[in-house]
């Protein structure tokens, strides 16, 4: 997929910066940020964003301070990140369908594939979770998949929404490194729910609960980003 790049990015590899990109997605054009990284990144990332019925864009505050573990010189990695609003979402063009949007995912993933050449580290927030998880274990979908994968990290990965209980059967054929973080809290993700997911899929996987914390993490976005930091460091680094 093609990009067209809208800023420049400021010279300095040592300054964080930031562009705006355009993607070519299945739906039309999807709106983008990238995360600049160090020249050296061992690896390159996306950040996919929660329901856009319900507000969310790539500017959503978990898919925001996930990009800055991945991202910002404190915690150590640096790589590069792109963040994406799904079909419909901010200024993507399309129209939110629900789960064609596993489409929009591989579109990112080639993006950041074509532009770096890296292993790539997939993290999803919410719906944007769900999407992830789809678009890089789901077999149906694997012909599309173009990028190396490295590592799935699911943060608050829905079981129940809408009225509806959310299964992830295609999870036990998906032997990349996965982490399942979300608060023991998560109306969306009861626990016992949550763990069923979690044992059917195929190891590697590991689950994090964070003691207190609800779906979107308030008040323990920092615990939430230390687990994501330490797992990656562990597992992907």
């Amino acid at each position: 997929m093609s990009a067209r790049t809208l800023s420049e990015p400021l010279r300095n590899p040592e300054i964080s910066t930031v562009r705006a990109v355009h993607l070519d997605g299945p739906a039309g054009r999807l709106e983008a940020l990238v995360n600049n990284g160090a020249p050296d990144a061992p690896c390159a990332a996306l950040v996919c964003h929660p329901h856009p019925l319900a507000g969310g864009t790539m500017h959503n505050k978990v898919a925001y301070h996930a990009m800055k573990v991945l991202n910002a010189p404190e915690w150590g990695l640096r790589w590069p990140v792109l963040r994406f609003n799904f079909r419909g979402a901010g200024l993507s063009e399309g129209t939110h369908e629900g789960r064609a949007e596993t489409c929009d995912v591989l579109a990112a993933l080639e993006w950041v594939d074509t532009e770096y050449r890296l292993p790539v580290v997939v993290v999803g927030f919410s719906f944007g979770a769900a999407m992830a998880l789809s678009a890089c274990c789901d077999p149906s979908l694997r012909h599309a998949l173009r990028a190396n994968l490295r590592g799935l990290v699911a943060l608050g990965l829905p079981t129940q929404a809408f009225g509806h209980s959310l299964q992830y059967p295609f999870l036990s054929g998906c032997t990349l490194p996965k982490l399942f973080l979300s608060g023991d809290c998560d109306c969306f993700a009861p626990d016992a729910d949550l763990k069923q997911v979690v044992n059917t899929a195929a190891i590697p996987r590991t689950l994090v609960l964070i003691p207190g914390a609800d779906h979107s993490f308030s008040g323990q976005i920092e615990a939430m980003q230390k687990s994501l930091s330490g797992w990656l460091k562990e597992h992907v680094q």
